[in-house]
């Protein structure tokens, strides 16, 4: 989610004390730059290394009022069939019934509904809804706020860069195979970057 660019905004209307009136919002509706964003994810694997993957497919509508992003509603959702781990078995197997099931669960979505204030370091708290596989958990991501900016086209874009933890057993991607010297095959942690 490194830049995404401001579309346009919005008239919202409000009653107050039973009387309609106009209240001028100015909602902005960003988008990701998809050429410049990547969502990534990393595992433990044989309890001494990590496999590293990205999901090469994603979309997010994000509103803001006016540019202040701990206001930001998001909806964000992630093809799962473009996941790509560098090795096209591993990809094989993540999308079967045994992780995944891309078949009968094509996205992966994401919706949120706290974005809480800065601290002194400039790292903000989301918390929202991750669904995988039908299933869905409230989690919590960590947010640096890296600015806004205009590119040399006179487009407006603000840069983030997210990150956060999951335990995929939650959304029930259990599979695992035991190791011979002790522990397990994939860890049960998932580090997730979206930059």
């Amino acid at each position: 989610m490194r830049s995404m660019r401001k579309r346009k905004s919005f008239l919202k209307l409000k009653k107050i004390n039973k009387m309609k009136t106009k209240e001028i919002i100015n909602q902005t509706r960003w988008t990701m730059d998809q050429v410049h964003s990547e969502i990534i994810f990393k595992v433990r694997h044989l309890m001494i290394a990590h496999v590293k993957g990205a999901f090469k497919t994603f979309d997010a509508n994000i509103y803001t009022t006016d540019k202040d992003f701990t206001t930001a509603e998001i909806d964000l959702w992630i093809d799962v069939s473009s996941i790509t781990t560098g090795d096209a078995k591993r990809d094989e197997h993540l999308l079967s019934k045994d992780f995944f099931d891309a078949a009968n669960h094509k996205q992966i979505s994401f919706a949120s509904s706290t974005i809480r204030k800065a601290d002194a370091n400039g790292n903000h708290e989301l918390w929202g809804e991750l669904t995988i596989k039908g299933i869905t958990h409230n989690i919590k991501l960590n947010v640096k706020f890296g600015g806004i900016v205009k590119d040399p086209w006179g487009n407006e874009k603000a840069g983030f860069s997210v990150d956060g933890k999951i335990n995929r057993n939650d959304w029930g991607l259990i599979l695992n195979v035991p190791l011979e010297g002790g522990g397990v095959m994939i860890g049960e942690e998932i580090a997730i970057s979206c930059k």
